[in-house]
């Protein structure tokens, strides 16, 4: 399963990788965001892992991401595995003007682990885009309320 999400936010580059990148503010556009711990290689280095925890309801949700390729303020690719489903994501920040940026997520699941997973990914496979896109949305909507000194 693939899919391409966009957006387009009314900063810089510059300033749009700057927030996407800051940890303490991950909680203020993922919903159910609680935390992440670097477990090996060193913090965005191709290669290093990284413990991801969200709270849904009662239940938590661990994701391990490994860095596949960084090449930012442009574009980061990273592996993403969890116990039921694991998926690849491109990221992508293209500058359209000095105050305007295309923020692009490539997806593509590449393992479903289980009866369950599997049909839940047949059935409503739309339900993962719509996700990856309130994310940006949410983002979009922080980035732009950020005051800037």
């Amino acid at each position: 399963m693939k899919y391409i999400c966009t957006t387009i936010i009314n900063l810089s580059v510059e300033k749009t990788v700057r927030l996407w990148t800051d940890e303490d503010h991950f909680d203020e556009w993922q919903d159910g965001f609680e935390s992440i711990e670097l477990l090996e290689g060193e913090k965005d280095a191709v290669g290093s892992k990284s413990k991801i925890m969200f709270k849904q309801g009662k239940r938590k949700l661990e994701l391990i991401e490994t860095i596949i390729s960084n090449n930012l303020p442009t574009e980061k690719k990273a592996l993403y595995e969890h116990i039921h489903m694991s998926n690849t994501q491109t990221t992508r920040f293209e500058r359209i003007s000095d105050e305007r940026t295309r923020f692009t997520s490539q997806v593509e699941y590449t393992k479903f682990n289980g009866f369950m997973p599997k049909l839940m990914a047949k059935l409503f496979s739309g339900m993962f885009q719509k996700q990856s896109q309130k994310w940006m949305d949410q983002f979009k909507e922080f980035a732009e309320g950020v005051e800037w000194t």
